[in-house]
């Protein structure tokens, strides 16, 4: 008696326990794609590049390392004939430190970290892609469970009427190649459905592996979702070179372009060496001396003056074209946004009339030869192709929606971009 009460309370408590452990989850798009954008492999390696562009502009402003070397000066070669206690010259320290410009210093470091908001920029252009891949998945996850549901519904007619076949073959009110024919379609039916389900577990292992979870990580969509249409208010090339990220890209790399040739124009600024020699002679007599020196670069020579000045004149021409390239590119886009929008709405007004004028004059033409055949007024084949009519019917409204929402995802993509 003791342990049937605690089976009990153990099936009680923790059948619901175990219920909800097994619960999928599901996921919003919305959701996929703020995973997408926190969890991608391939996204954070953008910013350990941009982290490492910080530690690299510091490096810039290092100096280089001192130099300490010790010999001999003056010192006469073995078997030379001394006449004086100085010639036996000396031992030597020397030292030495280069001592970079300051002004270029800061001018690299500035450089060095600019660079790193190129590649922040890269991720935006790559999370782009990454959330407009996940869409598409997302989408034709949407269709293949519409589009079972409609085999659903359909084979259920099917079913009908091939059980209406098989009770009329007794009393030789039907042939039996109208229950073969209808199980034919049956199982047509039913591997349209598998294959729309293999669609839907392609999609889901996608997903995972852009979210950077296990390929068969189990979760489901909500179905209820529709994706919508929303048309920017304008198109004007100063709100894009706000949105793309490609744009975002590009300006970035022009500022970095520019700090360089900022950089570049104070290499004319010269640099400074430091050097200091310590001399000890052989000869106790003479007394110990040093030399110390000062030395500055000369930067602004002909001869010096024309690399950095030659580097300036290239770095310029080359912000000039990105600029126009990155103008045309906006002004292209301008063009291409207008085109989709256009396609989009004109997409919108097909598929609403297939769905509210065309599906539902085939579905009133499948209820009328249904009943006909109900009161064995019409032949099986003749239902079958009002059946076969709106399934295809049905399926290419689908195929439709599907085009809609990649041309949506492509919209918005290049809105984005």
């Amino acid at each position: 008696m003791r342990y049937s009460i605690k089976y009990l309370f153990l099936l009680l408590f923790g059948l619901p326990l175990a219920m909800q452990a097994q619960t999928v989850p599901v996921l919003s798009l919305d959701t996929i794609l703020h995973r997408v954008d926190q969890h991608n492999i391939l996204l954070q390696s953008y910013a350990l590049k941009a982290e490492g562009y910080k530690y690299s502009a510091d490096a810039a402003t290092a100096w280089m390392a001192p130099m300490v070397g010790v010999g001999t000066f003056m010192t006469p070669y073995p078997g030379q004939m001394i006449m004086d206690g100085r010639d036996k010259g000396n031992l030597m320290l020397q030292l030495e430190q280069d001592i970079p410009n300051p002004a270029k210093l800061a001018a690299q470091k500035k450089y060095i970290a600019s660079q790193g908001n190129v590649e922040l920029a890269t991720r935006g252009i790559t999370l782009n892609e990454l959330k407009s891949q996940a869409k598409r998945l997302y989408y034709s996850w949407l269709i293949a469970q519409q589009r079972i549901a409609v085999l659903q519904q359909n084979e259920k007619i099917m079913l009908t009427m091939k059980q209406i076949e098989a009770v009329r073959y007794p009393y030789n009110q039907s042939q039996l190649s109208g229950v073969y024919k209808a199980d034919a379609k049956i199982e047509d039916n039913r591997n349209m459905i598998r294959m729309q389900e293999g669609n839907i577990a392609r999609a889901r292992a996608w997903l995972n592996s852009l979210m950077n979870a296990a390929g068969n990580e189990p979760f489901e969509i909500d179905t209820s979702y529709q994706p919508q249409f929303r048309m920017a208010t304008s198109y004007d090339t100063a709100s894009l070179a706000t949105a793309r990220q490609d744009i975002v890209k590009m300006n970035e790399s022009i500022r970095s372009m520019q700090l360089n040739i900022e950089g570049m124009k104070k290499e004319k600024k010269p640099d400074f060496r430091l050097r200091f020699d310590h001399m000890a002679p052989l000869d106790n007599a003479m007394p110990k001396a040093f030399s110390a020196m000062g030395m500055v670069s000369i930067p602004i020579a002909p001869w010096a003056s024309k690399m950095y000045k030659s580097e300036i004149k290239a770095m310029t021409y080359n912000v000039q074209a990105m600029e126009k390239e990155k103008a045309a590119m906006l002004q292209e886009t301008q063009g291409m946004l207008y085109g989709m929008q256009y396609e989009i709405q004109s997409m919108q007004t097909r598929i609403r009339a297939m769905e509210e004028k065309i599906v539902p004059a085939l579905q009133q033409t499948l209820d009328a030869s249904f009943l006909n055949y109900q009161e064995n007024k019409l032949a099986l084949s003749n239902v079958i192709d009002s059946w076969e009519a709106l399934t295809m019917m049905q399926s290419n409204v689908l195929d439709e929606k599907l085009k809609l929402y990649e041309m949506i995802v492509d919209y918005e993509k290049q809105l984005y971009r």
